[in-house]
């Protein structure tokens, strides 16, 4: 892509992640930060996978004068996400609208930042639109352990709602929140919805997706 971008002089946008900083030092992290990555772990095809494609990214930039923008995308929210996807918040809603337990791993006390997509949007949008090249922390500051988010995902849906407790992932970051100051100043963005603002829209579609496949009509 990066190849195809330098033929027809595009601009060129390469979606990162938190994830390139590890199990941080650093808290919160910053853009400057290069993170606490271990390379051979079983999450590290991902990490170092995103941290290369940075790399790249920015050798395309520096020695073919490609247009890039790089944008480090925090944990992502909303509608129309895959049912079964895996992610935290995917796996708690879905968990709670079907009367199953919701799954934590680990005691529960590490902690994740939740962005409604419409935020990322809008924030890929400026980046892309601006001339500044990244990267650019794109996430909401706003800091939730799992049992944090499991109360929000009770309260919004069900306040029997059950919590089952498993054996934690390997490499599993202990903490994760965006330094996103960066944003604010060069793209002039920061995210507008909070997690108790966002978390209903996204149960009505997916409340909406599982009363379809229970009828037989499937949408994942």
């Amino acid at each position: 892509m990066l190849g195809l971008a330098k033929r027809i002089k595009a601009r060129f946008l390469i979606t990162s992640t938190s994830e390139v900083y590890g199990d941080p030092l650093e808290h919160p992290q910053k853009e400057s930060y290069w993170g606490h990555v271990n390379p051979i772990g079983v999450r590290s095809c991902y990490d170092e996978g995103k941290r290369t494609a940075e790399t790249l990214t920015m050798d395309y930039s520096r020695n073919e004068g490609v247009e890039v923008r790089i944008a480090r995308i925090f944990n992502t929210y909303g509608p129309r996400m895959c049912l079964d996807d895996g992610r935290v918040v995917s796996n708690f809603v879905s968990q709670a609208l079907r009367k199953q337990p919701m799954t934590v791993y680990g005691d529960g006390k590490q902690t994740r930042s939740f962005q409604y997509v419409s935020d990322l949007v809008d924030g890929l949008m400026a980046l892309m639109e601006g001339e500044h090249i990244g990267p650019f922390n794109l996430g909401n500051p706003g800091e939730f352990t799992m049992l944090e988010l499991a109360q929000v995902v009770k309260e919004t849906i069900d306040p029997n709602a059950a919590i089952e407790f498993k054996k934690n992932t390997a490499d599993d970051p202990q903490k994760r929140k965006p330094d996103i100051s960066k944003a604010k100043e060069l793209l002039n963005w920061e995210p507008k919805i909070q997690l108790r603002d966002g978390l209903p829209r996204m149960a009505l579609d997916f409340k909406n997706r599982i009363l379809k496949q229970e009828d037989g009509d499937i949408d994942k």
